[in-house]
């Protein structure tokens, strides 16, 4: 059988990630790697989703815990959710919160519902590779963010009609972007959510690592600024994807959208069709541990990862050969290095793992043009002081042969 004649023309545009498959380096003991942008599991609060879960299944909450359940989501999950949006500026209720299966679900939910063939989408250049993916098939046309800064919203339409669609939505991570780790600032945030206006296009908010600043002064999400200025949620463009797995357990695959009332309806309706709901009793315990401690291991989580990044920075500080710049992120699990002009960090790549085993994500597959080929990413998320230093050290020695 040639399977090959069946499959649809989306599949064309789907491959794998290579984030994915560099995270099966993981496993190999010799290897220094800074590619998997994952939590550190030593931080995992394992034992009190242990206590919480053992208190969902005992008596007749079992039977809640182990049943089918509604697709909106456990709703004192979604109580507690509503809260905690409010206390970042975003005033809702349960009803402005669907329960998807990580983040990366509702990114490919909201590609369903707004994007036809041939739409146009306008994301950040680089952007994050799980987006890309999640759009991909819908079959969309990329735009950098910056190219519609200054041309007239006609224009702007009229270019993504003449190439068969039109624009759809913009997507960013305004917080600690992976993969840069860049974060919009606040003036930025509201040029972009006045030509979305002007444009008559949705904003998808990625606020994977919004809880993880370290340093410098804390902006609003996009949401609430929108919230602010629009009179509501109701009235919002702004759908906000937050995520449980850089802070809690990804593991459990516990996400949520916030957004409108109308588009959660129409959310819920492809999550009925996808998985009925996501699982009843990673949410009932997700919800207990939220509820007792998410500030204060958030707060751990800061501490200790801000610290990796500061070693980070000072060990690329004093490795890298001139000519090797990076971003100084104030939050998130990145660095963003650029190399020197001509240089293919996924040939650098290949010469690491064999020359001195030190793995990174090469930076051109968070370009949907593979361009960018002269960068990479490094994650500080999970790697020990003694492990940074060294890692660090082995690839400003490689780097040097390429520069000197």
């Amino acid at each position: 059988m040639n399977w090959t004649d069946l499959l649809a023309r989306r599949m064309e545009r789907m491959k794998a990630s290579e984030i994915r498959e560099l995270l099966k380096l993981l496993d190999q003991p010799d290897i220094l790697s800074f590619a998997g942008g994952i939590p550190d599991p030593a931080l995992f609060p394992a034992e009190d989703y242990a206590r919480a879960m053992a208190e969902a299944l005992s008596g007749a909450g079992a039977g809640q815990a182990l049943q089918y359940s509604v697709s909106e989501g456990y709703r004192p999950l979604r109580e507690w959710l509503a809260g905690h949006m409010g206390t970042i500026g975003v005033p809702c209720g349960p009803e402005n919160i669907l329960i998807t299966s990580g983040s990366q679900q509702a990114l490919d939910y909201l590609g369903k519902l707004l994007v036809t063939p041939g739409d146009t989408v306008m994301v950040g250049w680089p952007t994050y590779l799980g987006a890309l993916g999640a759009f991909n098939a819908c079959e969309p046309r990329y735009v950098p963010l910056d190219v519609w800064s200054n041309a007239a919203p006609e224009a702007v339409q009229a270019e993504a009609e003449a190439a068969g669609g039109r624009v759809k939505m913009a997507y960013l991570s305004p917080d600690f972007a992976n993969p840069t780790g860049e974060t919009l600032d606040a003036a930025g945030r509201l040029r972009l959510l006045e030509r979305a206006e002007a444009l008559g296009i949705a904003v998808i908010e990625d606020g994977a690592y919004q809880a993880l600043r370290y340093d410098g002064q804390a902006v609003p999400p996009m949401l609430a600024t929108d919230v602010a200025r629009s009179g509501g949620i109701e009235s919002s463009r702004v759908i906000y994807c937050g995520s449980f797995s850089k802070t809690l357990a990804p593991g459990l695959r516990v996400g949520w959208v916030c957004a409108a009332s109308p588009v959660i309806e129409r959310l819920v309706l492809l999550k009925q069709a996808a998985d009925l709901h996501s699982p009843t009793l990673n949410q009932m315990a997700t919800e207990r541990v939220a509820r007792e401690l998410f500030d204060r291991h958030v707060a751990r989580l800061r501490a200790v990862y801000g610290a990796r990044r500061d070693r980070m920075l000072a060990a690329l500080a004093r490795e890298m050969p001139e000519g090797v710049t990076w971003t100084r992120p104030e939050g998130g699990m990145f660095v963003w290095v650029t190399l020197p002009k001509g240089l293919d960090a996924a040939e650098v790549l290949a010469r690491s793992l064999r020359e001195e085993k030190v793995a990174f994500v090469p930076g051109g597959a968070f370009f949907p043009d593979g361009s960018g080929k002269n960068t990479l990413r490094l994650s500080f998320s999970c790697a020990q002081d003694a492990q940074i230093d060294e890692g660090m050290k082995r690839l400003g020695r490689l780097l040097r042969l390429y520069t000197s």
